[in-house]
């Protein structure tokens, strides 16, 4: 199983952006408002060598659904996912909140994780490449 530090280092290689190096795991960075803020959806984890992302629903854009609505829009995104063998592996409710008043809630959205394990590193940077292709935040329509 590659490490870390080798999992980075192919990535950078690769041409992708790092946004975070954990004891077992590397995080992908996504340019996103015009390529001014970096996130991170896109994980590869170590052991077992395996890619992760996220896909979402956020409240704001459907004010009026329950939450299962919004998994169930999350998991329309992932059905290019699916069909590639990844396997959904949890879900999260995240609350966004006001920095400048814990207790007021800007939106609350409703996360799938989804996983692939993968054989080998030149698959995992591969699959990075997918999983950026993937759009991961449900647009209203």
């Amino acid at each position: 199983m590659p490490t870390p530090a080798e999992i980075k280092k192919a990535l950078l290689q690769a041409g992708f952006e790092i946004y975070r190096t954990r004891v077992d795991a590397v995080q992908v960075a996504e340019r996103v408002r015009e390529n001014l803020l970096m996130d991170s959806g896109i994980v590869v984890s170590a052991e077992p060598l395996r890619v992760g992302f996220v896909v979402r629903a956020q409240r704001n854009d459907f004010p009026g659904a329950a939450e299962s609505q919004l998994f169930e829009r999350a998991r329309g995104l992932a059905e290019a996912a699916i069909a590639r063998g990844y396997a959904e592996g949890g879900t999260n409710i995240r609350h966004v909140r006001d920095p400048g008043d814990e207790e007021r809630t800007l939106d609350t959205w409703c996360e799938v994780q989804l996983e692939k394990p993968v054989a080998s590193l030149e698959l995992a940077v591969s699959e990075v490449g997918f999983a950026l292709s993937l759009e991961k935040t449900v647009l209203p329509r």
